[in-house]
């Protein structure tokens, strides 16, 4: 299914920001926003939910600390205890402050690096994946705002015209 998109380029993050807030005002859907880098406040202006991002985070590092008090109590009590510098391992709990680093290390080893993978699946970021890049100038210096059009298009046009921009485009999206 494809729907008809008006692409609105800006040459300025200010004047995007201020178009941002009008669009939205006026009830019109704010399909996608492309910037060059990355552009604070647009993403409250555009009305995005806020990211669970940081609760995953924060799963993956309890994941690796339990690895963590897994692998040390497997390897250090169970399968091969050691006496040593004169510190029995008779317990885990009489050894644990010697655990303490590999347990933080093992933590933060596993948030960042299941982070990094939740990003790209999330993003939708694979290998060899084309660019959903509507003009390449989005990547050196413009700022496309894609605007889904529901009604009268020329209307819509006019109304954009009003906002700021520089060039404006009618295109289908897939």
């Amino acid at each position: 299914m494809s729907s008809k998109v008006i692409q609105a380029m800006y040459n300025d993050d200010d004047i995007l920001m201020d178009a941002v807030k009008e669009v939205r005002a006026a009830s019109h859907h704010i399909e996608e926003v492309y910037t060059p880098f990355p552009v604070h406040g647009l993403e409250k202006a555009m009305g995005l939910k806020d990211t669970r991002i940081a609760i995953t985070a924060f799963m993956y590092g309890c994941v690796g600390f339990s690895f963590a008090v897994w692998m040390m109590n497997y390897m250090m009590i169970e399968q091969w205890p050691q006496d040593i510098g004169g510190k029995p391992s008779f317990s885990f709990l009489l050894n644990m402050p010697a655990f303490v680093p590999i347990m933080f290390e093992l933590s933060v080893f596993f948030a960042a690096h299941l982070m990094v993978i939740t990003f790209y699946m999330r993003s939708r970021l694979w290998p060899f994946k084309e660019a959903e890049n509507p003009d390449p100038r989005t990547t050196d210096d413009m700022f496309v705002m894609e605007v889904s059009v529901d009604g009268n298009e020329d209307e819509l046009i006019s109304f954009l015209e009003k906002t700021g921009t520089v060039e404006i485009k009618v295109t289908e999206k897939h």
